[in-house]
């Protein structure tokens, strides 16, 4: 398992940069990413319409969420690497495929089984086609438009992101509660039918390979420790935590201790290591990864447990479960709009400021839910939601330069990719978790608005467990460079 030589040096984007034929590829490839990041939100409001049709337990309503994280995020550095070796268009035109084939498969789902492996393919193939997008980036823009390419997908991402409940509420809205989940889902094929003619067409054929390795083995470690871990965090509880539920835990600390040994054995040898020692090794890019995986953790699975509340415990719509969280998506999208100036001015301190303002957020969030108990209004939430967008959108965008900042631009592909990993296996982490706290906390006593009491108290340890998550994040921050370097 040797690694193998570039054929020819890579491209610079040459007079394409210069072409509205660039931005149009860098258009479709965008639109990708906004599928891909929309289905890690969008499924959430949809959740009590699955949880009715197909007798959806509460553990398989959390693999419906962090299968779906979990397979995006384990396929996407193998993924970079076979799209190094075929080509990114070939990478990107069959990753689409893959995933909108899925998303139907989701939306004609008879069991819970079904859609959750449905779900896993799905993000595989989400997995599969994201590295191409910032590869195409890259390859097709030099200078001050990849940056400002660079800086539109991160205002993809975080508009994706926060707006996938509310967009999820309106489809349910019109398609109807019976069925209306399916739609979530089947609304992909219209997109998909669409953009992959498209990216056959607009896309550039590639003019470059690189040949490395896959590192099965690595990979096989990676994901055999994350399943150990997933597994009995989101079974245990319903389960009543037996004894099989601890032994994994201690596997997984086991299995991830033999990837680190196999991962430094490899890249000694010459070989090409899944996740590169000499990347971690880096103590920027290590807190880096790291503030990804706890920051997703904490924000995204409050999306989960607020979509829970407003439907199963209060009794409210799907839109009007989306519609509560539109404030932080408004933050989300301030804080991204204005993150690359308060970043140039503040240095890593805006990383400090929005890391604090989503933990003031969520746990503000708590105290309105025990306040406005048993019936909270979605007015009484905006604040404190408000304040937790504003700080997501001012930490998503720059923590990606500063990670960066000092990776040499030959590991750029592979330290992107790594980072990705870390936001999707946080998610998958932060659903597990929070979502053991959210339905093992529950304790529905008889009488009135027993529910809503009983959803309401939940939700409150639940965004706390988050906000706890995303505390974390300020320690790892000051690891990283105080200024992050102008993108070249």
């Amino acid at each position: 398992m040797t690694r193998e030589t570039t054929e020819t040096p890579p491209v610079t984007g040459g007079s394409r940069q210069d072409s509205g034929h660039g931005w149009r590829a860098v258009a479709v490839v965008l639109v990708g990413a906004f599928m891909a990041l929309l289905d890690t939100t969008i499924v959430n409001v949809a959740l009590p319409s699955i949880r009715t049709a197909l007798h959806t337990s509460p553990a398989g309503l959390e693999w419906i969420v962090s299968g779906y994280a979990l397979a995006y995020g384990l396929v996407l550095v193998p993924a970079g690497r076979v799209g190094d070796r075929i080509g990114h268009k070939r990478q990107f035109i069959a990753g689409l495929a893959l995933f909108t084939l899925a998303s139907v498969a989701c939306g004609i789902s008879r069991t819970t089984g079904e859609i959750i492996a449905a779900r896993v393919v799905q993000g595989i193939g989400a997995g599969v086609f994201y590295p191409a997008i910032s590869a195409t980036i890259q390859l097709t823009f030099t200078g001050p438009k990849r940056s400002k390419a660079f800086g539109t997908l991160g205002a993809v991402i975080g508009t994706s992101t926060a707006l996938g409940p509310l967009l999820g509420g309106l489809i349910i809205q019109a398609a109807g509660t019976a069925d209306g989940w399916r739609w979530v889902f089947l609304v992909n094929l219209l997109i998909g039918a669409v953009t992959l003619p498209l990216a056959a067409r607009l896309l550039p054929a590639p003019v470059a390979r690189v040949r490395r390795g896959i590192d099965p083995v690595g990979l096989g470690l990676f994901t055999a420790g994350l399943l150990l871990l997933l597994i009995p965090l989101i079974e245990g509880q319903p389960n009543g935590w037996p004894g099989w539920t601890y032994a994994c835990i201690g596997a997984s600390v086991v299995n991830l201790a033999l990837l680190v040994v196999w991962e430094v054995r490899t890249d000694r040898r010459g070989g090409d290591a899944l996740l590169k020692p000499t990347l971690l090794g880096r103590p920027s890019f290590a807190a880096g990864a790291g503030l990804a995986i706890v920051f997703f953790a904490g924000f995204t699975s409050a999306f989960f447990a607020l979509s829970i509340l407003w439907q199963v415990g209060l009794g409210h719509s799907a839109l009007a479960s989306g519609l509560v969280v539109m404030p932080f998506a408004l933050g989300s999208l301030a804080g991204a709009a204005t993150s690359a100036g308060l970043s140039a001015r503040l240095g890593r301190n805006v990383l400090l400021i929005g890391c604090l303002l989503v933990c003031a957020g969520l746990a503000g969030t708590a105290g309105v839910l025990h306040l406005a108990a048993p019936h909270p209004g979605g007015w009484q939430l905006a604040g404190p939601l408000l304040a937790a967008g504003l700080g997501s959108g001012m930490v998503i965008a720059p923590n990606q330069d500063f990670v960066m900042a000092h990776v040499p631009r030959q590991e750029a592909g592979t330290a992107g990719g790594t980072l990705t990993t870390a936001q999707r296996i946080g998610s998958a982490i932060g659903i597990a978790v929070v979502g053991t706290i959210l339905f093992g906390t529950l304790d529905i006593q008889p009488g009135p608005d027993a529910a809503a009491r009983a959803y309401g108290h939940s939700t409150q340890l639940a965004m706390l467990a988050g906000a706890g998550f995303v505390l974390i994040a300020p320690l790892l921050v000051m690891a990283l460079p105080r200024q992050a370097p102008a993108r070249r």
